[in-house]
């Protein structure tokens, strides 16, 4: 049966005429909206920030994790220790410097890495490609690789279980928005590809419902030849992403969609313009998570909305509360707008409620929660 959300939009009281623009005096915007930006809405003005708590009690509070002092340091990506996870996702820190021995095969789903930093040679069944800070790699389910770095990587392992990751509707700005798919690289069988097959004892360890099962052959199965078909390992780096942007509105994070999967979607915030008119919000709206929790890794750059986050480093604001800009950055944005946001970010928005592994809870920073006071605030 078709069905459509109740929808009569009213107005009360004092409000702005348009949202994220010109707000009534002395007055803080906060979007109250359903299903991550794309259902109905409604934006309420309060007299103080919807993040002035001065205490938190109980397990639903926004985190902040220092991925980078976790132990992640492995010749397996499977052996990386998994930080977040939910029936859609499972959420991984990676390490290594050296190049792998064997093959991985994940058959539980995609996964994608995300390169935060260093660089090497992919290896897969569809051929070999150069990988690079800033990085996306796609490896569709089923495929065998491995990787040889030629400088330490550390990645970012986002694997969409049981399912495959796609590419957002793009609708009236046309396909070529955002990026263009000439810019996705895949694969190819060249001489570096050629060179590595040989005659020798290989193990490709392939994943299946979280167990691993080690399958030995008498040479590498990385043997192809040659392939045809739009069903591969895909490339995109960052800086091809040409990020939507107005001058008079400040766009939802929804614009900023990369990947779209099974109950989450992949965004990537990129350095950008910020909004010129005098009238327009020039740090993210305060808003609610009422559907989606919503997950943050901070790749490079300056954070503009957030104090005391660094390279590495994630946000976790489960569903159920608002959250926004840190006073600062408020400040700073009504005094002295910077006039260009210049980070590099990887969003990550759940349907499913997120679990915490132990690896994420002990590094997790217990003072987050508190960030949002102002300067000078006790409890």
């Amino acid at each position: 049966m078709s069905r459509k959300w109740i929808s009569f939009p009213l107005r009360e009281g004092e409000h702005s005429r348009q949202a994220h623009c010109d707000f009534p005096a002395d007055t803080y915007e906060r979007e109250m909206g359903r299903e991550g930006f794309f259902g109905p809405v409604t934006h309420l003005h309060h007299k103080h920030p919807p993040t002035g708590w001065i205490d938190w009690q109980g397990p639903l509070r926004p985190h902040a994790f220092n991925f980078n002092h976790i132990p992640s340091k492995h010749d397996c990506p499977f052996e990386a220790p998994l930080t977040l996870h939910n029936a859609d996702i499972r959420l991984r820190v990676w390490k290594t410097a050296s190049a792998m021995g064997h093959l991985v095969r994940n058959s539980d789903g995609d996964e994608l890495l995300f390169v935060h930093d260093g660089a090497g040679h992919f290896y897969c069944d569809f051929g070999h490609l150069e990988y690079r800070d800033g990085d996306y790699l796609v490896i569709p389910r089923g495929t065998a690789w491995r990787i040889e770095p030629t400088a330490p990587s550390h990645f970012l392992l986002v694997e969409n279980t049981d399912g495959a990751y796609q590419l957002p509707d793009k609708g009236l700005l046309g396909g070529q928005a955002i990026f263009d798919p000439a810019v996705l690289d895949h694969p190819h069988i060249d001489d570096a590809f050629k060179a590595q097959q040989d005659e020798n004892t290989w193990q490709i360890r392939i994943k299946r419902r979280n167990q691993i099962s080690t399958v030995t052959y008498p040479y590498n199965p990385l043997d192809a030849v040659g392939w045809h078909g739009d069903n591969t390992v895909v490339r995109l780096n960052w800086r091809d992403i040409r990020p939507l942007m107005s001058h008079r509105y400040h766009l939802p994070p929804s614009v900023h969609t990369t990947f779209v999967a099974n109950g989450f979607v992949v965004c990537t915030f990129t350095p950008r313009p910020v909004e010129s008119d005098p009238g327009a919000l020039k740090v993210p709206f305060f808003h609610n998570n009422d559907d989606y929790d919503e997950v943050l890794f901070y790749h490079r750059g300056n954070f503009f909305s957030r104090d005391n986050i660094e390279a590495g480093m994630v946000t976790l604001h489960p569903c159920g509360f608002p959250h926004g800009p840190h006073p600062k950055a408020m400040k700073k944005a009504q005094t002295a707008p910077a006039t260009f946001a210049e980070e590099v970010a990887v969003m990550i928005d759940t349907r499913r409620a997120l679990e915490v592994s132990e690896a994420a809870a002990a590094v997790d920073v217990a003072e987050y929660v508190n960030s949002w006071r102002a300067p000078g605030e006790e409890s």
